[in-house]
């Protein structure tokens, strides 16, 4: 068992609490002396992070343990969190429990964002000249492949999440390509989640498809699952630590935030 836990919520704006090329160091390092034949389970708390790096997280942990993982939300997976979510065979959660939108981001701007503010540029424009004025202003605040970049963040993000879904949750069932690509169209659908927050419970999770374990059914591991979760909300709010990285035998990867004293 691995916990990848943030601490965003206890310390907001605070950088290195997202998903990104340093946690590999940190998972390797837990992975180590592991019995990998025993697959994983993954408890998992994040606001979520880089496409880039949790594309390689995922690589590298389906090396280690095949698709034999299965992740535990005992409370929120955000974004890329969701992301790695659907790379396992079944997802655990409860009533308090929530996974979020596939919506890449970039420096806290939403991808399918930017799509939208264009697309809504270039039909007022075609429909009233006169707004040329207002939307220049507003686009010449993207740099000039920045449109291009978005659209190439989606479809990517889209592409990658379809493949763990179809080679990991949705595999040995028929038609695991539909059942994958049905999943990311609802995860993916910006009309009808509005903002990258959105907030997505255990059992909308299950209409869109997912395969979702109530933790409620299991009264030990429900206990022990949030137990830890809460153990490490509290480590979060009485010490310096940001992320955390620990598996079952103790051994652990801590990061904390630079505390600097003022000399008197």
């Amino acid at each position: 068992m691995i916990a990848y836990y943030s601490g965003w919520l206890q310390k907001p704006g605070i950088g290195g609490v997202e998903i990104d090329d340093n946690d590999k160091n940190a998972l390797m390092a837990v992975v180590h002396k592991l019995d990998r034949t025993k697959g994983l389970d993954l408890i998992l708390h994040t606001p979520g992070g880089q496409v880039a790096a949790t594309e390689s997280l995922v690589d590298y942990l389906r090396k280690m343990f095949g698709s034999d993982i299965e992740v535990f939300v005992p409370q929120i997976a955000m974004s890329a969190g969701t992301m790695i979510s659907c790379s396992a065979k079944k997802i655990f959660m409860g009533k308090q429990s929530n996974l979020g939108p596939i919506d890449p981001q970039f420096s806290g701007i939403p991808a399918f964002g930017v799509i939208e503010e264009f697309n809504r540029a270039v039909q007022e424009i075609q429909a009233d000249p006169s707004k040329i004025p207002i939307w220049q202003v507003i686009i010449s605040k993207y740099h000039p492949t920045f449109i291009g970049e978005c659209q190439n963040a989606i479809v990517w993000s889209q592409q990658i999440v379809t493949d763990w879904l179809e080679t990991g949750m949705f595999a040995g069932q028929q038609n695991p390509k539909q059942l994958a690509q049905a999943v990311v169209n609802h995860l993916t659908d910006r009309a009808n989640m509005r903002t990258h927050s959105r907030h997505i419970s255990a059992e909308k999770s299950k209409t869109y498809g997912l395969v979702i374990e109530d933790l409620e059914s299991d009264n030990v591991l429900q206990d022990l699952v949030l137990t830890v979760h809460h153990c490490f909300m509290h480590t979060f709010s009485n010490s310096h630590a940001i992320k955390i990285v620990e598996n079952h035998d103790g051994v652990a990867i801590v990061n904390q935030v630079q505390v600097v004293q003022k000399r008197r």
